[in-house]
């Protein structure tokens, strides 16, 4: 039976690479995101930083799927900058986005996935365990992410599957917006996002009593990790 997978952030970047995965492995993906994603997938449009507002997409996701088999919160965003340069509403949005959206996504989705014995993967990064200057936002939300995911594996074991996804940096638009001096350079070693895609398929597809903790997927000469 395919499975039904909720992913977050999937119109672009690591998240449509997941659910272009999950489409190849037969499985019947659902987004949430601001934007439609690619392919007449079905989605709920919904703005992250409103955390109430994520949890009622979540539930309309479950409604219009009619079960649930894993949530992917691959939806993320980051503005670097130096902690007093960075006006504190867009500080929050990134935390809030990242880390606080991650939470409200699976809270809302947890009585389904218990009922399934599903599994959730969550998106955290190199810079969850590797501070660097000048994202000060990112690295306190993927450091946040980080310790969430680990608590709930422990909360959920043997009820729900729990994976940490911790991705180096990937060829994705996720840097366009930035000033140029937090782009990575034309020399820049960056992985395919369909390689962390394929991680994350791995972790779902895990038989039940299996469980994969923790991935970390980069490119083999990308310098965020260790």
């Amino acid at each position: 039976m395919s499975r039904a997978v909720l992913v977050t952030g999937g119109s672009s970047g690591l998240g449509a690479a997941i659910v272009t995965a999950a489409l190849q492995a037969g499985d019947r993906p659902y987004v949430i995101d601001r934007q439609p994603p690619a392919g007449g997938v079905p989605w709920a449009e919904c703005d992250l930083a409103d955390t109430r507002a994520a949890e009622a997409a979540t539930r309309k996701a479950i409604a219009d799927l009619g079960r649930l088999d894993a949530v992917v919160t691959a939806a993320g965003m980051d503005v670097p900058g130096r902690l007093a340069d960075v006006p504190a509403e867009v500080w929050e949005r990134v935390v809030t986005v990242d880390l606080l959206a991650t939470a409200a996504v699976i809270r809302a989705a947890l009585p389904t996935l218990t009922e399934s014995h599903g599994n959730v993967v969550t998106i955290a990064s190199t810079l969850g365990v590797k501070a660097v200057s000048d994202a000060t936002a990112y690295c306190a939300a993927k450091f946040g992410v980080v310790g969430f995911t680990r608590a709930l594996a422990a909360e959920l074991a043997g009820q729900v599957g729990v994976t940490l996804v911790i991705p180096g940096g990937m060829r994705t638009r996720f840097f366009d917006d930035r000033d140029e001096q937090y782009k990575p350079g034309p020399d820049a070693i960056l992985n395919d996002p369909a390689n962390v895609a394929a991680a994350v398929l791995f972790a779902v597809g895990q038989p039940r009593g299996s469980a994969v903790r923790e991935l970390v997927v980069c490119a083999e000469q990308e310098t965020s990790y260790p």
